[in-house]
């Protein structure tokens, strides 16, 4: 082929690709299918090539062969990585390499696709790569960018990494794990990771893992066929299906059985499902967001979690800090919230006296934004004017000192008595109104009911009140 040809077609096109591969025919293959989407081409046959060609040319999406003759893609990944960071590279991978595309995740990459390419897969991942800004151009936000970016208020050293985070991880299809305690945002963070992205235009499907019966897990996530089972009267999607081409996000992952895991597995790692009572896997394109309030290798080491689950969805890890962490933010968090609050009410805004907010910057908040938001609420109908009182607040911080708490309770979170008897519906209505009535400060209401804090957690736990 002629080796200035694909240069001159990259000049006709609105968009180009560089493809780095030392065989022939893969360029070939790779650069007729580029041509039929009306991209133009370009062809590198070693790592200096495609330096020098980057160094000339505008790119798009570039496709590098993980082999090279003096060099492999990780080496070019880095590079691209380091003087075009806004360029989208992609590698191609040997099948049952899957170890070495997920080192090429790590460090940056958009994608992979396997050989042998199979062109649907191919033509899925550049068009998710050309939806991205294109390089070296400003940052381009999106409607959904503005309203996600939105919820996500604070101007400490913690919210500002964790924003750097959620820019770059959006920019590639690599599977993210993101891990918080409870009430932090993990939702309200994988939405802003999809709407950032490639497929912000595609379906976000959350589902929370513990909230699916054991029995009915495969049926939700990968459907079924008609007559597969007693119920069964028509063919019906899963969860996978219903996220074709977006993003599906797994809160709290932790909660899986270990039979749905190996199946889960299987599904991430060949892209395809197979729907219950079918013969054949159907391909899924999918990127997988999962969360979780629990420490997973931590339950790895324990058995509860496989291995090879865990590698598999947390090739990039995403943590998010406690409130406690960023008190900082308290002011504008607390701003932002009492104005939300005020225009789904269709109330005055609220505002904050000085001893309010000395009395939420001493609290641990073991519920962090969650339970911010919620003593608000709880506030917003108590105040007898737009200024919130720290009586109002009604915050206990007379027993014990933020770490001490926060220690107590994320004990409770990880440990669960499963010996503990049952819990009554009678009990349960006590609980809740005690809650009430101490405007939820789980201490104060254990104290009140005789309980420790572990055993009211547990039970907020079991309720899916927690």
């Amino acid at each position: 082929m002629n080796a200035g040809f694909p240069e001159r077609r990259s000049r006709t096109a609105d968009k180009s690709v560089l493809i780095v591969d030392d065989e022939e025919d893969i360029r070939e293959l790779l650069e007729l299918s580029l041509l039929r989407m009306g991209l133009g081409a370009d062809c590198a046959g070693t790592l200096a090539e495609a330096r020098s060609m980057l160094d000339g040319n505008r790119y798009h999406l570039c496709l590098t062969d993980m082999r090279l003759p003096d060099g492999d893609g990780l080496d070019l990944v880095e590079h691209i990585q380091h003087h075009w960071p806004n360029l989208p590279v992609a590698v191609i991978t040997a099948f049952g390499s899957i170890e070495t595309a997920i080192r090429a995740l790590k460090l940056g990459a958009f994608d992979f696709v396997t050989k042998p390419i199979e062109l649907q897969v191919l033509h899925r991942l550049v068009r998710h790569a050309l939806k991205l800004q294109s390089p070296g151009s400003p940052g381009t936000v999106s409607d959904n960018m503005c309203a996600s970016a939105r919820e996500l208020v604070g101007r400490s050293p913690a919210m500002t990494q964790l924003r750097v985070l959620i820019k770059k991880f959006a920019r590639n299809q690599a599977p993210v794990f993101i891990h918080g305690e409870s009430g932090t945002g993990k939702e309200v963070i994988a939405r802003l990771i999809h709407s950032m992205g490639a497929r912000t235009a595609e379906p976000f499907v959350p589902v929370n893992c513990g909230a699916i019966s054991p029995e009915l897990m495969e049926s939700e996530f990968f459907g079924y066929r008609k007559g597969s089972f007693t119920g069964a009267s028509a063919d019906k999607d899963g969860l996978f299906q219903a996220a074709s081409g977006g993003t599906l996000f797994l809160d709290e992952v932790a909660d899986l059985p270990l039979s749905m895991q190996v199946k889960l597995l299987r599904a991430i790692q060949e892209r395809a499902v197979r729907p219950v009572g079918a013969q054949t896997e159907q391909p899924v394109d999918v990127r997988i967001l999962s969360a979780s309030h629990r420490d997973l290798a931590r339950l790895v080491s324990e058995n509860r979690f496989r291995q090879d689950l865990y590698f598999r969805i947390n090739v990039l890890t995403l943590p998010v800090p406690p409130l406690r962490e960023r008190l900082e933010d308290i002011p504008d968090l607390a701003a932002h919230l009492l104005a939300r609050l005020a225009e789904r009410d269709g109330n005055p805004v609220h505002t904050l006296s000085p001893g309010s907010l000395s009395a939420l910057r001493q609290h641990s908040f073991p519920g962090n934004v969650r339970e911010l938001e919620n003593l608000l609420e709880r506030a917003c109908a108590l105040a007898e004017n737009n200024e919130i009182t720290a009586e109002d607040l009604g915050i206990d911080l007379s027993d014990r000192s933020p770490m001490a708490a926060t220690e107590e309770e994320n004990e409770a979170l990880d440990e669960g008595d499963d010996d503990m008897e049952e819990i009554s519906g009678d009990e349960c209505a006590q609980i809740l109104k005690t809650l009430d009535e101490t405007r939820w400060n789980r201490t104060a209401a254990a104290r009140k009911l005789g309980l420790t804090l572990r055993q009211l957690r547990y039970r907020l736990q079991k309720w899916g009140k927690d």
